[in-house]
């Protein structure tokens, strides 16, 4: 596994936004599968119904946002992964101990970084520009999307 991606690039994907074009485009080079943890579970299904909540989206957009993400698993778009949690979770308490109080970076965030580090990821795939700036920080590349 080369890259990564935070969950904003998958709502991007199955729920449109204005980095969605992007993110399609992004997926169109070859490369290998993205991982899809069950962190990325968690917090994809609940942006979903947080746009239900906003009136962003209906209840049918989001179960076709869930089914979308179910079919690209399926076509080797994503891949199941599971990192050790015990070992992401020493890593995220590193990673906010040496970088929180200067980057401002979320706990999810955070989890995202140690979740990519901990599966050997190269690429770290954001928006988020402090997020971003906390994966640069220790090592992962971020390229421009």
């Amino acid at each position: 596994m080369t890259a990564y991606a935070d969950t904003a690039f998958l709502c991007s994907l199955h729920a449109p936004d204005a980095h969605t074009g992007r993110v399609v485009a992004w997926l169109q080079r070859p490369r290998a599968p993205l991982p899809f943890t069950g962190l990325h579970r968690l917090e994809f299904r609940n942006a979903l119904r947080l746009r239900v909540f906003r009136k962003e989206i209906t209840p049918e957009q989001r179960e076709l946002a869930i089914q979308a993400m179910l079919s690209d698993i399926a076509a080797a778009v994503f891949a199941y992964a599971e990192p050790s949690w015990p070992e992401v979770l020493l890593e995220a308490e590193r990673l906010s101990g040496g970088h929180s109080e200067t980057i401002g970076t979320r706990s999810l965030d955070i989890l995202h970084i140690a979740s990519a580090l901990v599966l050997g990821a190269k690429d770290f795939l954001t928006f988020d520009t402090r997020q971003g700036t906390l994966a640069k920080a220790v090592g992962l590349r971020v390229p421009a999307i």
